[in-house]
Formats: structure tokens, sequence, C-alpha cells
């Protein structure tokens, strides 16, 4: 059976390769060094740029734009003047595990640094969108997320006072909240998440220590107790070049 032009199949896709076959320079180079990553080990010194555009016969902006986007895929980072192949990303699991345990279950030892930590009174917009009462006392609790001492994140929390009264009191800022939640009777039932691409803030950029160029992965989550009550309302930035996340479905 002949099989019309248009129907026929595609050639399977060929990773990174256009249609066309033509490969921007840049993009060689960089799986060039993609290879050479793969040949070295966590926090090894690439080559520098003098020596790799030498070595590979192309311009240093051209290893260079290489190298931008390989550090923005998280496979290397910046130390000092040169650049190290950076260690494996951050899995988080996209459920009610708190970010401790998250982090404890690769190997890694979590932390968390305070922003701020502060009460007023529930704004309109906040109140629709969490569930609470306008002009209810809430805490706003903001901190930065450590994994190893590496700053990889910022979290900010809102929950209401009358759910945790002395949580300027009792709470250790470096510890878990839901961990902290739970030892006061609270459970956690359902969430409800979203998961944006946003580039940070000035102030979250600095906060964080990273470029303002990098993209960044935004949580929003609404959580519920058991009883099905308003819980906290959370906003999650985590670095993109050190964080992935991970789901389990069901058909």
């Amino acid at each position: 059976m002949v099989i019309p032009k248009h129907h026929a199949p595609r050639p399977p896709p060929r990773q990174g390769i256009p249609e066309h076959g033509r490969i921007p320079k840049y993009y060689a180079v960089k799986a060039r060094l993609d290879q050479l990553i793969g040949r070295l080990g966590e926090g090894d010194p690439l080559p520098t740029e003098r020596d790799l555009s030498e070595e590979y016969e192309v311009a240093r902006e051209t290893v260079r734009q290489a190298i931008r986007e390989l550090v923005l895929e998280g496979k290397l980072r910046r130390q000092g003047r040169g650049t190290v192949v950076a260690g494996p990303k951050l899995e988080q699991p996209l459920s009610l595990a708190s970010y401790t345990e998250g982090v404890r279950r690769q190997g890694r030892t979590p932390g968390r640094v305070l922003v701020t930590l502060d009460r007023f009174p529930c704004p309109a917009a906040l109140a629709a969108e969490a569930g609470l009462e306008r002009g209810e006392p809430v805490w706003h609790l903001e901190r930065v997320l450590l994994a190893d001492d590496e700053r990889v994140g910022l979290e900010s929390t809102y929950v209401a006072v009358a759910r945790a009264p002395r949580l300027d009191v009792d709470f250790d800022p470096d510890s878990s909240f839901y961990a902290f939640l739970h030892r006061h009777g609270i459970g956690f039932g359902d969430a409800d998440e979203r998961i944006e691409t946003v580039l940070a803030t000035p102030r979250e950029a600095l906060l964080i220590g990273t470029p303002p160029a990098l993209p960044m992965l935004l949580i929003h989550r609404i959580s519920r107790d058991t009883e099905g009550r308003p819980l906290e309302r959370v906003r999650s930035l985590y670095r993109g070049d050190r964080f992935s996340f991970s789901t389990h479905l069901r058909g």
C-alpha cells in the first residue's frame, strides 16, 4: 500500500536539532560541555572560557552563551570567578509533606532563615483567597529556605492568629511549620496548589542570593485542615536551577 505523502510518518525527533539540520555554534559547544560535565564530578571546575574557545575553535562569546544556558539549567554553577559542576537538583514531591521531609529524603540537611514574622488585620484580597475573615488578625511568616546551608528558596506563610496564637513565642523559625501545627493538634486535610514560572523581584533575588534573571518556580498553596476549614496560604519560591517537582498519577 502506498502511503500518501501528506500522511507519511514523520521521522523520529532529533534531540535539540532543528528539522533543517543546522545547529547553532553555541548549541554544539553546549552539547560537548554537557558530555564533559558527565565525566566530571560535583564541584569540579570547568576549564576557562579562553581554554574552551581555543579547544572548540569558537569565539569566547559562543562558549559564554553555552555556559549561561547550562547554569540556568542547573548543570553548572558559578563559584567565585570560575564555573564548577553543580550537584543534582532537589526533587520535591507535590504532596502535603513539608519542605523538611522532602529535603531530608534526599540526604540533605534542611534549614531556614527567618526574614520576618509579623501580624496584621487580614486584607480583603487575602480573605477572599484563603477563606479567612476580613480584618481578623493573621500571621505572616517569611523565611529563606536552605539545603546544606545553600539558599534555594523563599517561603511566605499566612495563617490566622486564632489557629496559632503563640506562634511568635513557641515556634522555632528554623523548624517545620507543619510539625509545629501537628504538635498543637492541627492536621492537614487537603490543599489546592498552582505552579508557575516567574522571575524573582530584586528583593527576592537579594534574599535568595541569585541573579534576577534566574527563572524561579513559584507554588501557591491554599491548605485546609481535616475538617475542611481554611488553614494556611503559602507562597513558595524555588530556584529553577536547583529544584524539580514530582508527583504520582493514577488513571
